[in-house]
């Protein structure tokens, strides 16, 4: 039987991650009795300050064999994502992922990268290639912002050419993952282009694939100035990454 391990980075989402939690976890049930595809869903309390831990707590009762949660006392999703990683691999997953706690990508659309990774090293969900579905539509001045300022430094700076790159639902196999956890730094939302940048540089296959999204209200990267703080941690994290030097593991 293949294990699946998905990680959910949570900051403060007693109001979301509950329902997620269900919905996924019912969701692997079924997945598990018809593919036998045994999937561990692992919340990551990061710096929590409400009742996050309780809701997930009361999860884990009525899913004692797919849901487990750790803590990590600092806030930030790449924090959260690297020690839920670190975590992961303490035990025999051979796929291990990452999705968002409000559930912007239902159980459904994630599992579709479980289908879809074949022989590739990771796929990630698109919002923005052909084929995806975002709800509600986004404004047309922030996809032209995206285009013409994101994409383009990320492509300048890391040699990275995708759709997508902040999509909160993403799968790797095992190994991808071993290659790159050591060398990752980045811990707020910039960590998604670190991790893909790293993958890149070791050789890693990685496929992209449209998806269906829907926005969710509260969203904590979604003002301005989020925004241009995006930009100055991808000039960080290009400087930092030319001073240490990847030792691939191919």
């Amino acid at each position: 039987m293949n294990r699946l391990s998905i990680i959910i980075p949570a900051y403060n989402e007693e109001q979301r991650i509950g329902r997620t939690l269900h919905a996924y976890a019912a969701y692997a049930q079924q997945r598990q009795a018809e593919q036998r595809l045994q999937t561990e869903l692992l919340v990551v309390l990061n710096g929590c300050k409400d009742n996050t831990e309780a809701v997930v707590q009361q999860a884990q009762e009525q899913f004692p064999d797919i849901i487990r949660y750790i803590t990590s006392p600092k806030a930030g999703k790449g924090l959260a994502v690297i020690a839920g990683f670190n975590d992961a691999l303490t035990r025999p997953n051979d796929l291990i992922g990452f999705v968002d706690a409000d559930m912007a990508t239902a159980p459904a659309y994630f599992y579709q990268l479980v289908d879809e990774i074949a022989d590739h090293d990771g796929v990630i969900a698109s919002r923005y290639m052909p084929g995806a579905q975002v709800f509600p539509p986004r404004p047309k001045i922030k996809d032209w912002g995206r285009k013409i300022f994101y994409n383009r430094k990320v492509r300048k700076l890391f040699g990275l050419n995708l759709y997508d790159y902040q999509c909160g639902a993403k799968l790797f196999t095992r190994a991808a993952v071993q290659a790159v956890i050591v060398h990752m730094s980045e811990g707020q939302w910039a960590f998604d282009v670190e991790l893909l940048y790293l993958m890149h540089r070791n050789g890693a296959t990685l496929r992209e694939i449209p998806t269906v999204w829907h926005d969710q209200e509260g969203s904590k990267l979604a003002t301005f100035g989020a925004g241009i703080k995006m930009l100055g941690a991808l000039d960080r994290l290009h400087e930092h990454h030319q001073k240490t030097p990847l030792v691939r593991n191919k």
